[in-house]
């Protein structure tokens, strides 16, 4: 979670993007309990490779790992050179069972991880492969072929950025390679050419493919994902008790959090409310508000909001940042 998130400034300017939260919880949060959903052995540890974003994000992070029982520890790429060299950062982590995630990515699964495989990675069927790196397998359901984004079909079978390991140890030393032999494509390391060479020495990757894979790559497509995470959760009691909802009408899902007031509105469907956030008078569906924000006679769609925003007035779809004050006649 090195990058900078640059599709999803203003947003991304005081927090990594995966601690953007979605139906109430960090996507990185999220993404973490995917995961743990679907290994049979407690995680111990988990490596956060992330930029310099401050002690307040690194004590958030490092929380989340204490909530699934394991530590956590945060190492830094000081430079973006590519996935391979991000996963190296992390080098004393690459030690026995390993599992590599992107942390933009959300997916819903009913598999459980084989962690008797060499390795294991996640894929997804796309429409068009063309834009994503893809695998091609045989009739086992091994992997025969790494393609990044073919121009001629060999595959629809899109990998969503999580590798299981059953030796990091072999991993990190592939990565190492590398590094050392200064092996790049358009001037980055990529994991990918490490995947390559270990299927070249006899490694074994099997495949499980998950129902849906979600992106967070951008506002547009987190707001998406907020909607699916809310049809998903639809079942789960998703509105605080000590959120006061006076006069107002909430079409579920949405997701309401602490101490929320919603005045005069009507709320929904597939919205997500922060804690502490003020609603007066608004007409809000399909959109994140974040927390500590206040929004008078808004009308939002498609929207995402930031912390302690300042809004008043008729704004559609939007995209405002932290901290940030808009204003219009209602």
């Amino acid at each position: 979670m090195a990058g900078l998130g640059k599709r999803m400034r203003p947003h991304t300017l005081t927090i990594p993007k995966p601690l953007i939260p979605v139906a109430g919880k960090p996507i990185v949060e999220r993404l973490v309990d995917n995961i743990v959903k679907v290994v049979s052995e407690k995680i111990d540890k988990i490596a956060f490779i992330t930029g310099h974003f401050g002690d307040e994000v690194e004590k958030s992070l490092v929380d989340i790992a204490a909530k699934y029982g394991a530590s956590g520890k945060i190492y830094y790429q000081e430079e973006a050179l590519g996935t391979a060299h991000a996963v190296l950062c992390a080098k004393p982590a690459l030690e026995g069972k390993v599992i590599i995630a992107f942390a933009d990515t959300l997916f819903d699964a009913d598999f459980s991880l084989d962690e008797n495989n060499d390795a294991t990675i996640w894929v997804h069927h796309v429409d068009d492969p063309t834009s994503f790196g893809v695998v091609k397998t045989d009739e086992k359901g091994y992997v025969t072929g790494f393609f990044e984004k073919p121009k001629t079909f060999v595959s629809n079978q899109a990998i969503i950025g999580i590798y299981y390991f059953q030796s990091g140890e072999n991993l990190k030393n592939e990565l190492q390679y590398l590094i050392d032999n200064n092996i790049v494509k358009s001037n980055e390391y990529q994991i990918t050419d490490a995947l390559e060479n270990m299927k070249s020495k006899g490694l074994r990757f099997a495949t499980d493919k998950v129902k849906e894979w979600l992106d967070c790559g951008n506002k547009d497509a987190t707001v998406f994902t907020n909607q699916r995470i809310l049809d998903l959760s639809k079942n789960e009691k998703l509105i605080d008790p000590t959120a006061v909802i006076t006069n107002s009408t909430i079409i579920e899902p949405c997701y309401i959090g602490k101490n929320v007031t919603v005045e005069d509105s009507v709320v929904g469907p597939y919205v997500s409310i922060g804690n502490n956030t003020n609603v007066k008078r608004c007409l809000i569906n399909n959109s994140i508000i974040q927390s500590m924000s206040k929004l008078r006679f808004a009308v939002l769609n498609n929207a995402m909001i930031g912390n302690h925003v300042d809004l008043s007035g008729r704004v559609i779809d939007a995209s405002i940042g932290d901290y940030s004050t808009v204003k219009q006649n209602a």
